[in-house]
């Protein structure tokens, strides 16, 4: 760890994968595989009640969980390396833990009927659980500063850029809602995403529980105990392996939002370059190694390039996981190993955008500067209005007075006093319209949005 890591995420970031490492680290792993059993050996005995035991058993079980720590783990690599299996080697340590609690009676129904995956999955798909709701987290807090962007901003009007041109006017609000509305959609998705596991066996018949035990509805009780013992979907119709559907699901609905996200800071780096919001100073900072004036985006940036390895990457393990050879092969073992790394470039992304937008500010005396430099910005609505007087060539003559030049309030004036179709009243209207009013609902969708949300 620290200063001779390879993995950026366990060395310059780990800072920001606290609350990550508990799940998606080796640790992380062995403590859900652990779990997986224990709840399985407890549901074998107690709901299925295929042994008498004394009720002493289930404090103790619980108690070999909520004690896994990982000095304890490292028992568990320690049998890994004789037995170079990873799973079996769960096996063996809690089979030791009941030896050592007077329990070894019953140590041959752990893992019972299982295969290594019904472990595996199984503890994915609770490791991707709590990862999830650790993302939620943070995207929510990125939502919640963009909302109050929006909310204290909604009638600060602003120029729209198209092509990288200036266009139709908008307001600062509107352009934080427009972000706030797809990363919510986004998230809405994400959360709606129904983890599934199965616990079916080695194939996925029920083959040895059917064999050994066939009085027991083997269906009902691997939906019953998915469901109720880990809180997950039951995924019935399987190979050896989960199909892992659900994770290729999940892991696109992370791509939009790293892809928004991306989105997000390019237009906040882009804002700022134009002066348009300013960057708070931190003391002590440094914003160049050479020029003592600057204050870099960095945030914005570190987001950008964190975000669009997490995408590569999702994208990657989003198709791959859909693919096994016949029943099951293992390459797919070495990829879910992976899942921690993409969740941390996300989490990273996701923080340094938060911190980027805790540091901006809003320069509203630039922003409307810009748009009293752009009176030609009222083309599109004066065209607009002598199309409905039926004015002969209005987008032409607009495009005449205005493409590619400035012009000012006289210059307007003499093109209106010019026109024929137009009424006085529309004429004066326009002569009197300021850029910055001209930005059309956009309040309006503020609230609206805000509406929607309650």
């Amino acid at each position: 760890m620290g200063i001779q890591s390879i993995s950026v995420l366990d060395g310059r970031y780990r800072h920001y994968m606290d609350g990550l490492n508990d799940i998606f680290s080796e640790y992380g792993l062995m403590k859900y595989r652990v779990f997986v059993e224990i709840q399985w050996l407890k549901f074998l005995i107690f709901e299925l009640k295929v042994e008498e035991v004394d009720a002493g058993l289930v404090d103790y079980l619980d108690n070999i969980f909520a004690t896994f720590t990982p000095e304890r783990a490292l028992e568990i690599k320690a049998i890994e390396k004789r037995t170079n299996h990873d799973v079996k080697a769960v096996e063996y340590y809690i089979k030791q833990q009941l030896i050592d609690g007077g329990f070894d009676s019953i140590k041959e129904w752990v893992h019972f009927a299982c295969t290594s995956d019904d472990i595996n999955n199984t503890a994915y798909a609770l490791m991707l659980q709590a990862g999830r709701s650790h993302i939620v987290e943070s995207l929510s807090r990125v939502l919640d500063r963009l909302e109050v962007f929006a909310r204290e901003n909604k009638s600060a009007p602003m120029m729209a850029r198209t092509h990288g041109q200036p266009a139709t006017p908008t307001t600062v609000g509107k352009e934080f809602v427009n972000f706030a509305w797809r990363l919510r959609t986004e998230m809405a998705k994400l959360e709606a995403v129904e983890i599934g596991a199965k616990l079916n066996g080695a194939s996925g018949n029920f083959n040895a529980h059917h064999c050994v035990l066939p009085e027991i509805d083997w269906i009902a009780a691997s939906r019953r105990f998915l469901t109720h013992y880990l809180g997950v979907a039951p995924l019935l119709y399987t190979t050896q392996i989960n199909p892992c559907n659900y994770i290729s699901e999940l892991l696109q609905a992370m791509i939009r939002i790293a892809a928004i996200h991306i989105d997000l800071d390019r237009d906040m780096w882009g804002y700022i370059s134009l002066g348009y919001f300013k960057q708070k100073l931190k003391e002590g900072e440094v914003g160049s190694s050479t020029m003592p004036h600057k204050v870099n985006p960095i945030d914005f940036e570190n987001s950008e390039g964190n975000m669009g390895l997490a995408i590569s990457m999702m994208e990657h393990v989003s198709v791959k996981l859909l693919i096994s050879r016949f029943q099951r092969d293992l390459s797919d073992s070495t990829v879910l190993r992976n899942l921690g790394v993409l969740f941390g470039y996300v989490e990273v992304g996701l923080k340094s955008t938060l911190k980027g937008l805790d540091k901006l500010a809003i320069d509203r005396i630039a922003i409307e500067k810009d748009l009293a430099d752009n009176l030609e910005l009222l083309a599109e609505p004066i065209q607009t209005a002598m199309r409905m007087y039926k004015e002969d060539e209005p987008y032409e003559k607009l495009k005449a007075l205005t493409r590619g030049r400035k012009i000012d309030r006289g210059d307007l004036v003499d093109f209106l006093d010019r026109l024929e179709a137009l009424p006085d009243s529309v004429k004066n209207r326009f002569k009197q319209l300021e850029v910055t009013a001209y930005t059309g609902l956009a309040e309006e969708l503020v609230d609206q949005y805000f509406s929607e949300m309650k």
